[in-house]
């Protein structure tokens, strides 16, 4: 993989807060501790009379890898909705990089200079791949950089061969959406993410519209991103495989709580909790 992909933050971070993972049901880091990439502060998220997340606090390393796991409906999407800026919480703070995400009265994030540099800062891929059926594939990575970062179309035309091969869909590059596998539409937006070189990006079931096979080829994408670069990952999976692989911690959901979190091995060898017991013995032996 080319040297460019290189997401790494250059602000300040403690190297030995990377030692370990955070054990389950630990408590939530203190002020004193360094900068998280993403925090999330007794965040609780309301949709009518539904409560969907209750006091969450969740905290991300810089480069860490966190998987969210648990049963549908838990909380999962809600949570990387909210790290993008596309829900607004009903309590708590989010913080990206230390800085909080301020909303206006109107529910939408106030994109000031300040706010804009921590939208920025994350990408996100849906479980709909999104891409505009009108425009090639080029077309369909180079919008955003040229509209976005203020990148001349060679620029970011160059920019973005770099990434169909590290997707390995460089000969794709002139053909349309309604052309393309769900896997192959799946790994050019992961392409289209990564483009604007994000510190942060959060993966909503990237997979679930998928068949296995083509599954099995987004997922190979997203390993080896995992693998060769710094970038935070916060995946939302029901892929219990892959989220034991690429993961530094895993998170279990359930009801709009973290029931239990902790590494690949605690959870899924020996969790403390009956609930992601059971979950795991389900989906497992499905």
């Amino acid at each position: 993989m080319s040297s460019s992909l290189d997401f790494s933050h250059t602000g300040s971070y403690a190297p030995e807060a990377a030692a370990g993972a955070r054990p389950a049901h630990a408590s939530a880091p203190k002020s004193q501790d360094p900068v998280w990439a993403i925090e999330f502060e007794k965040v609780s998220k309301l949709f009518g009379d539904h409560r969907v997340l209750v006091d969450l606090d969740l905290q991300v390393r810089p480069g860490e890898k966190v998987s969210l796991i648990g049963p549908s409906g838990s909380g999962k999407t809600t949570v990387l909705r909210l790290a993008m800026t596309l829900e607004k919480p009903t309590a708590g703070d989010i913080r990206v990089f230390g800085d909080s995400i301020i909303f206006d009265p109107a529910r939408k994030p106030l994109l000031g200079s300040r706010q804009a540099q921590i939208h920025h800062r994350c990408g996100m891929v849906f479980q709909q791949f999104n891409l505009f059926p009108h425009l090639t594939v080029l077309e369909n990575l180079i919008l955003a950089p040229t509209t976005v970062l203020g990148q001349s179309k060679e620029q970011a035309g160059k920019s973005a061969l770099e990434y169909l091969q590290m997707v390995g869909l460089q000969d794709k590059v002139h053909a349309y959406p309604a052309q393309l596998s769900g896997g192959q539409q799946q790994r050019i937006a992961i392409a289209r993410a990564l483009i604007l070189k994000p510190e942060i990006l959060l993966l909503d079931e990237i997979t679930s519209a998928l068949d296995p096979a083509l599954a099995g080829e987004v997922l190979a994408v997203v390993r080896s991103v995992a693998r060769e670069t710094n970038v935070t990952l916060l995946v939302a999976t029901h892929e219990m495989r892959f989220a034991r692989e690429i993961s530094d911690r895993i998170a279990f959901f359930d009801a709009g709580r973290i029931i239990e979190q902790g590494s690949p091995d605690k959870i899924f060898s020996n969790p403390c909790s009956d609930r992601t017991r059971s979950f795991l013995q389900c989906v497992l032996n499905h």
